[in-house]
């Protein structure tokens, strides 16, 4: 019985084939629009995490202000010392390393190509905080770090651009007239969404960088890696205790610097993204409600269209709950039929908007299961109105029908 009315219902809509397609027209948009948001929202967060992720684990990132930028309209906070960043390193527990920050842009130039980027001091802590591993080379000695050699390390955007991404280890390039041996290249971390290009940086010896770039032998950015048997709070709170002591900081006036944890950020963005994504996909998930109200539209006309055919079979002996099941299933298979077209549509567009926008492609079978299953229910509760009118017609009155 069933597969005869399926057959029934195929033939129906075969028979109208434009109209069919514009009726499916709602539940195709609605499908594709909630698939693509919500796999689109999942990649985002996704690309947020790894990016966060690449940062390393366990990190606390101290920078003077109260926010990323100096925070508020009064004079900037004064850099660290080198001496605060002994301190964190030598009296707070749970801290495993500390590597010093001092920053500067600058041109950087080889065999007369050049390019502007940014010049990272540091020591050889910071490869321990977040472990980002070289492709060629060596990291500095320790006397080479104590002594502030004109030594770096270049990220691979460097290469790219200066080296044709060639062999750089062993040659010399020179960062604002200072010349500089090239002694590693770093691998390949990409784009950050909050960061810029990761990749594009030349590291050098704190000391090196104080001397010739920014003139100054104070510290910009602490970044404190931190044991994970401690607590990050607990830790964070005797950073913030010890440094308002070392920066005279008393009673009820504000910090003038601010620690951000890694993990907190990765939270937080993960949390905004996904609140986002559901936004999105509730609004468009609007759009499968109009296609629900557009199926039920045009399969009343149908039922009016065919009323005297309706006529025929209940004369001839077909019960009611036969016409209501054909009826019924021509309006699931129709939304369905939908449903299949829009997964199909979300797959190209979430391809297409994951290449423009660098994210990784990803399949939900979760999400396109749910889609494809809503698309089925939308036909059987929009459907069957219809069909129950449909079914309830009296076999005499839909004879006289013209």
């Amino acid at each position: 019985m069933f597969g005869t009315t399926f057959v029934l219902a195929l033939r129906s809509i075969l028979r109208h084939k434009l109209r069919s397609i514009l009726t499916a027209l709602g539940i195709i948009i609605g499908v594709a629009a909630v698939v693509t948001m919500v796999t689109l929202g999942k990649a985002t967060t996704a690309a947020v995490q790894q990016q966060i992720s690449s940062l390393g684990t366990n990190i606390l990132q101290i920078r003077p202000g109260q926010g990323f930028g100096r925070g508020g309209g009064g004079p900037r906070p004064p850099d660290f010392k080198e001496q605060d960043v002994q301190a964190v390193r030598d009296q707070i527990a749970g801290v495993t390393a500390v590597a010093p920050q001092a920053q500067s842009t600058a041109t950087v130039i080889y065999n007369g190509a050049n390019w502007s980027t940014t010049i990272n001091g540091t020591t050889n802590d910071y490869f321990q905080v977040q472990p980002w591993p070289l492709v060629e080379g060596r990291q500095w000695t320790r006397a080479e770090e104590q002594a502030g050699k004109a030594v770096c390390i270049i990220g691979n955007t460097i290469r790219t651009n200066l080296f044709r991404g060639g062999a750089a280890v062993g040659d010399r390039i020179r960062v604002n007239g200072v010349s500089c041996d090239v002694i590693g290249v770093l691998s390949t971390r990409g784009q950050a969404g909050f960061g810029g290009d990761q990749d594009d940086v030349v590291i050098m010896p704190i000391k090196q960088v104080q001397r010739r770039f920014t003139g100054t032998r104070d510290v910009r950015l602490m970044l404190v890696g931190t044991d994970s048997d401690y607590e990050s709070a607990q830790v964070q709170a005797s950073i913030t205790d010890l440094l308002r002591e070392r920066r005279s900081i008393t009673g009820g006036k504000d910090d003038d610097f601010n620690i951000f944890d890694t993990a907190q950020i990765s939270a937080t963005l993960t949390g905004t993204t996904t609140l986002l994504t559901r936004i999105v996909a509730a609004v468009a998930g609007i759009s499968l409600v109009v296609g629900g109200i557009g199926i039920m539209n045009i399969m009343l006309v149908s039922v009016t269209e065919r009323t005297r055919e309706i006529g025929i079979r209940l004369a001839i002996g077909a019960v009611a709950n036969e016409v209501l099941m054909q009826f019924l299933v021509e309006a699931v298979v129709l939304s369905m039929l939908g449903g299949v077209i829009g997964l199909l549509l979300a797959q190209l567009a979430v391809a297409l908007f994951s290449y423009l926008g660098g994210l990784p492609f990803l399949f939900d079978v979760q999400i396109n299961t749910v889609a494809f299953l809503i698309s089925a229910v939308i036909g059987i509760v929009f459907g069957y109105f219809p069909a129950r009118r449909a079914a309830s017609l009296n076999p005499i009155d839909a004879l006289r029908h013209e």
